[in-house]
């Protein structure tokens, strides 16, 4: 099997330069023909290549803008892959079964980062699990980050920061794209989309992504494998008007995911009683959305206008887990209506608006193995009504000064006040500009939806009955800026970010290791501390590398006092190179991450003695790297993932015997699978 896989990729690195030579002849053609048409220009165009990421130092926020030409200097399938060269921002596997991957910003768990799609709320509740996957690299446009307290505008969500999504805009002149990749575990995937202009106003757009993970992959041979079989479909199709005093904005997606886990029963590691009754895991999600952005534009000399936006979405999900079960349909709503205006030629601005937001779950859920057992129903209602107001000093962009405060209602959880500052000077223009930033966040906890993959084992899921809604206050702030160093420009980032919640949910692995107990922290002051430092530096001409390195330091307390939260890398080590020779003709990336050690949660003895698992983990490395020709309007690329090849050992705690009591799935801290490479092509016509 594995000299089979040895072959494959042999095959694929060897026709990597027939691709190359094929379509560099079809190139050189074109070029030539270009030549002739423009013998007699005289002038000479110099173009700047801007930074791909690039900090946004004319915002009161701590933003970093990651712009296409970041998000493509990786496979990036999806959103979740594409944080690689990111150092703020990791990406890690949930569980060794089914696929979830979760965000950590600041130290936490992507349920504290607001998730929005062109600054729409989105990807909440039960999504979160399982939303990284739901939208393809080749659909967005350009991601941002924002660390510590956002803005009041979005609601009041925000804990330790947001993450939003631009997609391809409809009105962005006519395109037609087009993206395949194949990989070596048995993935494929093809995008295809375009934009069409309907006179001077209308333009219209359409997204279309499928994958399908077809291969049964067992690299660590414990008869479980380890990625999922995926089959998704999704489109989207948005309509765009554009005039001097009103654009309408309007989108609905579509998506259907079948995703497949659990025991190979071809594998030999399947034990004979258990291939007519093989532990399987299914997920099936279908979802829906669509929103409407409606913008009106009062006076052009002061910038007042009024906004009208409204976004809904049903997300259904039926999924087991051996017997387990839990299928849940989510309902949300949500409208926003927003009113901003400046005086003084932008000196002063100030936004002000009202939210309501909308979410129901309906939940069937079955939490152990009976299968005669009838699952329990529950269906869990909020209506959030809101408002807000934020005012901005900005003297050109020196000195900006930012605050806002917000009131919601809950109709479960009451009252909530929302304040947030920011404060950003830019001074020895451009080589040092400070921030600071100060708010609080709420978030309401739900147990089974944000945590589902907890099902993937055999632990008792013990659910309190005293949840809160979860509360926490940000501070933060750093330093960043451009030097001039050897005629090349040194760029550095240095900051500090501190949460401290009031109330969370934990989902305590400690008390109990065969159970997972969801509660209240009570007043506990659990935290999180996080310090970071990054500066990249052209070296040559066309090669610039970046370095980058985390402290994160996360306290929690389950009752007997606080300790190091499990599952969590205490350092971390970002360095990447992108070199771009012959004017971005070849293009070549790489990234070597880090990860240090960490503690698990508390083992238990087995009947011989030894350890279930190890109480803590050593830290390892993961080196990524793509190569990328890229022609006139398309490009051909190939690249490898954790090609150091480090994985995890074991990662599901008695694999052989799942329907027992020491079945786990999820005490995953690292990489599940070995070196994996891949291929493929990306095309765009643009008018």
């Amino acid at each position: 099997m594995i000299d089979q896989k040895v072959k494959t990729v042999f095959r694929i690195i060897l026709s990597f330069p027939v691709i190359l030579f094929a379509t560099n002849a079809i190139a050189n053609t074109s070029s030539d023909s270009l030549a002739l048409q423009d013998k007699d220009l005289e002038e000479l165009v110099v173009v700047h290549k801007p930074k791909s990421t690039r900090k946004l130092r004319n915002s009161a926020f701590d933003s970093e803008l990651i712009t296409k030409a970041e998000i493509l200097r990786a496979a990036c399938c999806n959103l979740g892959e594409s944080f690689t060269t990111n150092a703020s921002v990791d990406v890690n596997y949930s569980d060794a079964a089914t696929g979830a991957k979760q965000i950590r910003l600041l130290g936490l768990s992507g349920t504290y980062v607001q998730m929005l799609t062109e600054n729409i709320p989105n990807l909440r509740g039960v999504a979160a699990p399982y939303g990284l996957g739901y939208i393809p690299g080749t659909w967005m446009q350009s991601i941002q980050v924002s660390k510590g307290a956002s803005s009041v505008k979005n609601g009041y969500e925000s804990v330790t920061g947001q993450i939003n999504v631009e997609f391809l805009k409809p009105q962005a002149p006519t395109s037609v794209l087009a993206n395949g990749y194949v990989d070596l575990f048995g993935k494929a995937e093809v995008n295809a989309g375009g934009n069409i202009h309907l006179g001077d106003k209308w333009s219209g757009g359409l997204l279309v992504h499928a994958e399908n993970a077809f291969a049964s992959h067992d690299d660590n041979n414990d008869g479980f494998i380890d990625l999922p079989k995926i089959k998704q479909f999704s489109a989207m199709n948005r309509w765009a008007y554009m005039s001097e005093k009103y654009i309408f904005q309007a989108g609905v997606r579509f998506l259907i995911e079948n995703r497949r886990s659990g025991q190979d029963t071809h594998h030999a590691a399947i034990d004979e009683s258990q291939i007519h009754n093989p532990y399987k895991i299914d997920i099936d999600t279908r979802r829906w959305e669509f929103f409407t952005k409606n913008a009106y534009f009062i006076d052009t000399e002061s910038e007042s206008n009024l906004a009208l936006i409204l976004s809904g979405s049903i997300h259904d999900q039926d999924a087991g887990y051996g017997r387990k079960v839990y299928d849940v349909t989510q309902d949300n709503l949500y409208a926003s209506l927003i009113y901003e205006r400046k005086w003084n030629d932008g000196l002063h601005a100030l936004s002000t608006g009202l939210s309501m937001n909308y979410d129901r779950f309906d939940q069937h859920y079955r939490l152990t193995h009976e299968p005669d057992l009838a699952p329990t129903h529950e269906i869990e209602k909020e209506t959030t009504p809101g408002g807000y107001a934020q005012y901005t000093f900005d003297l050109n962009s020196n000195l900006i000064l930012m605050g806002g405060v917000r009131y919601d209602y809950s109709t479960i959880y009451g009252s909530m006040f929302t304040p947030r500052v920011h404060a950003r000077w830019n001074m020895l223009e451009g080589a040092l500009s400070l921030h600071i930033s100060a708010g609080r966040g709420y978030r309401s906890p739900h147990a089974l939806a944000d945590n589902n993959f907890l099902l993937a084992s055999s632990r008792r899921i013990i659910i309190g009955s005293d949840l809160r809604q979860e509360v926490a206050m940000n501070y933060g702030g750093g330093a960043s800026g451009d030097i001039r160093l050897f005629g090349r420009n040194f760029n550095y980032n240095a900051e500090f970010y501190y949460t401290r919640f009031s109330h969370q949910m934990l989902v305590d692995l400690e008390s109990d290791p065969h159970a997972a107990i969801i509660k209240d922290s009570g007043n506990r002051p659990n935290y999180s501390r996080t310090f970071q430092v990054e500066v990249s530096y052209p070296v040559i001409e066309d090669l610039t590398l970046t370095a980058a390195y985390r402290l994160t330091d996360v306290k929690v307390d389950y009752g007997s006092g606080l300790i190091e939260k499990p599952l969590t890398s205490k350092h971390k080590g970002l360095f990447t190179l992108n070199w771009a020779p012959m004017m971005g003709i070849w293009q070549v990336d790489a990234s070597l991450a880090i990860n240090g050690g960490g503690r698990m949660p508390a083992p238990y003895e087995l009947a011989d003695g030894s350890l279930s698992w190890e109480r803590n983990y050593k830290a390892f490395p993961q080196l990524n790297l793509q190569v990328t020709r890229n022609f006139r309007h398309w490009a051909v690329y190939i690249g490898g993932e954790n090609l150091t090849g480090y994985r995890q050992k074991n990662p599901i705690v008695d694999a052989a015997n799942p329907w027992g009591n020491n079945f786990d799935a999820t005490m995953i801290y690292g990489p599940i699978h070995g070196p994996m490479f891949y291929l493929g092509f990306r095309f765009n016509m643009s008018k």
